[in-house]
């Protein structure tokens, strides 16, 4: 990068360092979206919920239903499209 570009670019420098800040944190959430031991601790805490009698056997069926496609998923090589 030149002299003339850098200073020509200088205004948006701060936009990229949130870009690139953004894009960091999203590449993070993404691993931990798709990380097996995440999925299986969270089935664990779904468990235990249950048992405490903190949610009702639907609840436990229908997010337990969406954690196992999920780590599945996973354990196939492909990455589940779950937005919820």
């Amino acid at each position: 990068m030149g002299l003339i570009t850098g200073l020509l670019t200088l205004p948006i420098a701060p936009v990229r360092g949130v870009v690139w800040v953004a894009e960091k944190l999203n590449d993070a959430a993404e691993r931990e979206l798709h990380d097996p031991r995440v999925l299986r601790t969270q089935l664990a805490v779904l468990n235990q919920e249950l048992e405490a009698g903190d949610i009702t056997i639907e609840e436990f069926e229908r997010e337990e239903d969406r954690l196992l496609d999920r780590l599945h998923a996973v354990r196939a090589g492909r990455v589940p499209n779950d937005r919820r």
